[in-house]
């Protein structure tokens, strides 16, 4: 575990987020160091000359009332345009608001360079800095009152306002050409999710070099994995036509002798491979399923349950008689309900179907009565060709273990799971086939 592994939480997950978060976090802390470091470097910087320079021009103001008198204190000041209020205001303590971070300046610079101040109040007026000075040698207590334009910089909130609008527009036009660039990620990446659940979509190549590599190697291993279907299929219904042409001169040379025993144990037998090259062929066709199409779920639970029921077998269905529809492949989805009913049936005395509509997804369920599969042998369940003598009854009928097997790939196709369990109120197997909605 990393010293950051705690971020991915906070993390989004799309890749329009998350390309966003890349342009947009470097482009606010370049900006934000940028505004910090020039307000500090430079506007305090053009404060505290500004201020310096004032306050010659004050002192200059203040000798003149003390050596030369009213006349002369009051016409230096006009002419270095510079209003002097007497008798003054009483100003008492310095005053400025929080934000005016040059203001602070000023009034430090204020205090050590003229005499008598007694305070300096930058918050009467957002355009004038009021100075009070205090009676000294030769004249009166007065406040100078100065334009805040020559103490500080005019408007110093423009760099912020047109830092953030650059910004905004160069991160807007950055997101309309990363959008561009995206899109054939998106594109592969819904083709990628579109075969793995069965569907063909149209996909060409685009983007960059690396994305159009990606998208060429896509449709190369597609065409593969279609080229290795179709060849297992054929080579399954080559084998199986093979393998019914003895079997049915088989069973007419069976047909022909007299019934005893021994000749309806080999009939029973036949039946079975019969059986067996229809399953096979059942989990090699299953990438040629039907086509998806809205249909009801609660309906066809029922019409597998009510097909059970004609077969002789012991099963109820709980749930709705009718549901909203939803995307899927129906007779596969059928398919794979069949034979979780068939297990169900062979392996215990009843069963229970039910429907659940989730918010996002659609859950069927299968419990029986029987022995059940134990917790660490339920991922085995699932493979094909492979069947769990000490889990389920052996005696109780035939198989190959292809049942789950098939069921588990249909559920995959529609980009679900299968999940087995416990039933708690039975006391066997629970299955649940989630398809998304």
């Amino acid at each position: 575990m990393t010293p950051f592994s705690w971020l991915k939480r906070f993390a989004p997950r799309g890749i329009y987020a998350r390309a966003a978060l890349i342009l947009i976090l470097p482009v606010l802390a370049v900006q934000l160091v940028v505004s910090s470091v020039f307000i500090q470097r430079h506007y305090e910087n053009v404060t505290e000359q500004m201020a310096l320079a004032l306050s010659l021009d004050l002192r200059l103001i203040l000798a003149r009332f003390a050596e030369e008198g009213m006349q002369a204190g009051l016409a230096t000041a006009q002419a270095l345009e510079v209003r002097v209020d007497m008798p003054p205001r009483g100003i008492t303590e310095d005053r400025r608001a929080f934000y005016d971070l040059s203001g602070a300046v000023m009034t430090e610079i204020f205090r050590d360079r003229l005499p008598d101040v007694r305070a300096v109040d930058l918050s009467e007026s957002p355009r004038h800095a009021v100075i009070a000075i205090g009676e000294g040698a030769g004249r009166p207590a007065m406040d100078l009152v100065v334009a805040r334009r020559r103490v500080s910089a005019s408007n110093p909130h423009q760099l912020l306002v047109i830092m953030a609008s650059t910004g905004i527009l160069m991160t807007g036009l950055a997101y309309l050409f990363l959008r561009n660039q995206l899109r054939p990620i998106r594109r592969l990446a819904s083709a990628a999710e579109a075969f793995g659940k069965g569907r063909m979509v149209p996909y060409r190549p685009g983007g960059a070099s690396e994305v159009r590599s990606a998208g060429r190697a896509f449709l190369d291993m597609r065409a593969r994995i279609e080229s290795q279907i179709e060849q297992r299929t054929m080579m399954l219904s080559g084998v199986s036509h093979d393998l019914r042409t003895p079997l049915t001169r088989m069973r007419l040379g069976l047909s022909m002798l007299p019934e005893e025993p021994e000749v309806a144990d080999i009939l029973r037998d036949v039946d079975e491979m019969e059986g067996l090259l229809d399953t096979f062929l059942d989990f090699a066709r299953g990438e040629a399923l039907d086509d998806p199409a809205e249909s009801d779920p609660a309906a066809l639970a029922r019409g597998v349950v009510e097909a059970a029921r004609r077969g002789g077998g012991a099963i109820a269905y709980e749930g709705p008689e009718t549901a909203p529809p939803v995307q899927m492949r129906p007779k596969a989805v059928q398919r794979a309900l069949t034979n979780l009913v068939s297990n169900a049936l062979r392996y215990g005395e009843t069963a229970v179907v039910s429907v659940a509509l989730l918010d996002r997804a659609l859950r069927f369920t299968v419990e029986d009565d029987g022995p059940g599969i134990p917790p660490e042998s339920r991922g085995d369940a699932v493979l094909p060709f492979l069947r769990l003598d000490t889990a389920r009854n052996q005696d109780r009928g035939s198989g190959v273990g292809l049942g789950l097997a098939i069921a588990n790939d249909i559920a995959k196709r529609h980009g679900g799971t299968l999940r087995l369990g416990e039933s708690a109120r039975m006391g066997g197997l629970r299955v649940d086939l989630v398809l998304p909605r």
